[in-house]
Parts: structure tokens; sequence; C-alpha cells
């Protein structure tokens, strides 16, 4: 049963009640309604597509609502754009940062809100603010003078997450902010909401990622096709349950796993080495198997693959795939059966302005017309294969992928590596960015291939942990360019492979070196 809202509820931060938003024929929100209290993280969670980000950019004055209304400590509240909205205390930190590089740390947190008499920027008070927002996370990277540019992307957000201090935000809203961070990072994002928390800042937590809004949030939020599907206390509701409102259906099993029989070695790597990563690296990958490749950010995990696939140069060390043996170009691996899905798949994964058509046949155009030539129809007639298949959401095979939402763009690229056949599939960070139900499609299919006839040979680099141990069949972490050896499932844990990726030293319970 979806609760309503209360408009009488004079202890909420933030109401929104009844809102409707149309474009066209598409209803975006239907009669949504969300609440936050002082003090407390609302996660808003949903597919693609569901109105997380319609909402927020109605609650941020971006767009302006057909129907409904928004109370902020009680009082109307009808934002006419996002710098009114910053003005009474609604900051939003969105996935892509909104800072100026060039700039320096205290111009970025001050842009658009600089203090001034008669037009002259007071830069002494724009100083004073800038130290009282940093002050809080005790970064020594942030100083009013660094340049943003030169930053990490972990104190990038800190930055963002400054701006909003400075003007006194009371709702703080976080779009997907851990996508781009590293562990460490992450860690001390959950630190720093903490303490926001303590200070009576109400927090809008918008994330894929179930387990980091079962441990950051208080209450959670699901929107599925622009309306709401259940509001919880987040203690009360089960990771599963949370997955079944977003895909409106109950999930069994996130994670498919048919009976597998691995078959001959057809990928043969003995100590691979690159220009810079990665530094050592040996693994057999065999028919029918998933075999994940875990580690930190900068290990040199997409390295590795990228090497394999010969868009990086070799160093030294031996390549065999299947019968062909040393590097080789792209080209010369997408023919001898390898292809691979790149972690950027907005930079290199996908010709965005092309057609879903163009994407998925691009790699291998033999076959769609005489003579050399490429008749559109055949191409359109391929597509729609895949996106029949794959689910893809779409208008037409002709519509560009730009246009189409990261989950669907990454099944485009799945498509592309289905309708090449080959052999060997290389996946950087395949699951990156997208929704549950993407995910889950995304698992099904990696397992339809590892058993299919015949079966594929996946290698899977994820930094995900409960992902790599629900897909893979064995695993192996790189740590410092250094790959180790490969185990099996049933003999390891998070715990123990996040031991290895942080250079440590795993132990049995006898007290032995496991190597």
């Amino acid at each position: 049963m979806v609760e309503r809202i209360d408009p009488g509820k004079s202890d909420l931060r933030l109401q929104m009640r009844g809102v409707c938003k149309r474009f066209g024929a598409t209803v975006a929100l239907d009669d949504v309604g969300v609440e936050v209290a002082p003090g407390r993280v609302l996660a808003l969670v949903g597919e693609n597509g569901a109105g997380k980000s319609t909402l927020m950019k109605v609650l941020s004055g971006a767009i302006k609502p057909d129907a409904g209304e928004m109370r902020l400590d009680g009082q109307s509240y009808r934002p006419g754009n996002p710098l009114e909205a910053r003005r009474v205390g609604v900051a939003m930190i969105y996935q892509e940062f909104s800072l100026t590089p060039h700039l320096s740390v205290e111009e970025n947190i001050m842009l658009g809100m600089e203090p001034a008499i008669l037009g002259v920027v007071r830069w002494k008070e724009v100083r004073r603010r800038s130290i009282e927002a940093i002050k809080e996370f005790d970064n020594p990277e942030l100083t009013p003078d660094a340049r943003v540019s030169k930053l990490s992307v972990g104190s990038q957000q800190l930055v963002e997450i400054a701006r909003a201090l400075a003007i006194g935000c009371r709702v703080l809203v976080l779009d997907e902010p851990t996508s781009s961070l590293t562990r460490g990072d992450v860690e001390r994002l959950f630190e720093i909401i903490g303490r926001l928390k303590e200070q009576g800042k109400a927090i809008v937590y918008i994330s894929h990622f179930i387990e980091e809004v079962k441990r950051v949030a208080d209450e959670v939020t699901v929107l599925r096709d622009g309306r709401v599907v259940g509001n919880s206390i987040v203690a009360s509701i089960s990771t599963d349950e949370i997955i079944a409102q977003m895909v409106g259906r109950k999930v069994e099993d996130l994670y498919p796993r048919s009976a597998r029989h691995p078959g001959e070695v057809i990928l043969d790597v003995k100590d691979l080495s690159g220009v810079e990563k990665p530094r050592s690296a040996s693994l057999q990958l065999r028919r029918g198997e998933v075999l994940g490749i875990a580690g930190l950010i900068g290990a040199g995990r997409t390295e590795l693959l990228r090497s394999l696939f010969g868009l990086d140069p070799v160093r030294s060390g031996q390549i065999k795939l299947g019968l062909y043996a040393g590097p080789a170009s792209p080209v010369r691996r997408w023919a001898q059966g390898a292809g691979i899905i790149s972690e950027d798949r907005k930079e290199e994964g996908l010709a965005l302005a092309l057609s879903i058509s163009d994407n998925v046949t691009l790699s291998k155009l033999r076959g769609f017309g005489p003579l050399g030539l490429v008749l559109p129809g055949r191409q359109d007639r391929a597509a729609r294969r895949w996106i029949h298949k794959l689910g893809i959401r779409c208008l037409s095979p002709r519509q560009p992928v730009q246009s189409l939402s990261g989950g669907n763009q990454q099944r485009v690229a799945l498509a592309r590596l289905l309708q090449h056949d080959v052999d060997v599939l290389l996946l950087d960070e395949p699951t990156r960015g997208i929704d549950v139900a993407a995910k889950a499609l995304i698992y099904k299919l990696i397992d339809e291939l590892a058993c299919g006839h015949p079966p594929k040979a996946i290698l899977m680099v994820s930094s995900y942990l409960p992902e790599l141990l629900g897909v893979c069949d064995r695993v192996a972490v790189m740590c410092r360019g250094r790959l180790g050896p490969t185990r099996n499932i049933e003999d390891i844990d998070e715990h123990k492979l996040m031991l290895e990726a942080t250079g440590q030293t795993i132990r049995d319970p006898a007290g032995e070196v496991k190597s």
C-alpha cells in the first residue's frame, strides 16, 4: 500500500504531493508524492525511465510540473529555475558534475552566488565562506586556491557538496553519487552523509546500488513507470522486495546459474605485460565458463582487456586465442572470434550519433547486400532480432543510439557482439550505470551464452564484488598491475577478494599463507 503525504505534517523538511508531468503523449510523472524529514536520508530508486530524474528536475526548478504542490519546511515552494531553488536551500548534485574545471575551488563554490557590492565581488567573503564549507571534509586536496581540474574525482564531488553547504542548503539531492568513485571515496562520502544528517540536512539519495541504499538511507521510495509503487522504512524491507517493486515482478534469483560444463582452453595468457599495465598477467579461459577479474580502480584490469584485444600495445608475454598466437590488432581479434565491450561505452563502445542498426552491424558488414553493398533494410532486420531478444526500448532500428537510456545503450553494445557471433567476450564493467532490471537481463544473457550451443567463453571485469561472485565460475584479483591466481567461487568471498585487491595476504584458518 502506497502511503500518502499528509500536508499537515510540520516536522517534514520537504513534501511533494500529486506531482504530474507529461511530455506530449508520454506520462513522465503521474500523481507522485515523496517526503523527507530533517536529518533523514530518503533513497529514490527505480529503473531508467521510471521518473526519478524528471521528479528531481521539478524539485530543482529545471522543469515546471503540470500539476501538484511542493512544500519546504511547511511553506509553499515553487522555484522558477535552479538558481532560485539553490537560493532557498535546495541543491542538486548530478552524476555529471557541474563544475568549471579551470577555476579554483573557492570560485566554484560561490559561482553564481558571489557576495558583491555594486557589482564588485567581495573576495574576502568568498574566501571565508569557502573555507567554512570545505573544513567539513578534512581533505588536504581541498584548498581555496586549488584548481578543480587538478583534483581527483572524489575531491571534485566534495567541491559540489561544499557549494551546497556554502549556500546553506536544507535539502541535498545526490544523483548516483558513487558511480565514478573509488571504494575509499565511497566510504568517505558515506561518512560525510552521516555528518550532514547530524546537522539536520534532508538528503535525497538516488542510486542503482540497492546495497548502498540499505546502508545509507532511512526510507526508500520506489518509482515505476512514473508512479510511486512503494514507500518503506529501509530496515523493514529486503533487497529482493525493493527490486521486485522496481521491476514489477518477483525476483527469485538475480544471478541465474545454469549447469555449466567448461570445455577446452580458448584463451591462454602467460606473463603478459603492457607498456605500464598490466605488469604481469597469466590466465586460462575455457569455453562454457565465466572468469571474473576483480580489483580496485587503477589496478590494471581495463588495461589487461585492452591488451588482449589489441587496443593497447603488448611489451612481453604470450597470448593464444584459439588457433592464433601472439598479439594482434582489434580488426584481427574480431576475425579471430573475440569481441569487447568497453568500460566507457559513450566514448569508445558506441557510435552515439549513428542508429541502432549501424551500431549492431558495424563490426561485420558482410552479407548485408550484393557486391559489397550494405542495404539498410537488411541491417534493420538483423537489428530487430536483437531489439526483440534483448528488450531494447526504442522507436525503430533507425533511432540514434544517443537518444536511448544507459541500459538500452549497453544492450546495443552487447547486441553487436552477439551479431558478430564471437567466441570470446571481453566485458569491461558491463553493468556500470544501468538499473537493476537491465542488470538482471545482462546476467541472464551471460548465463545463456556460457551454456549455449556452442558455449561462449566470457572474461568479465567488474568493481561490484557481489556481481562477480554471483555470475562467475572463477575469479582472479588484480593488484597494482599484477593478476593473482584464479579461484573457484566456492573458495572465495567478498572479504577475501578485498584483501587481495588491497595487497594484503590471505591466511587460511590454520594460519598458513595463501598465495
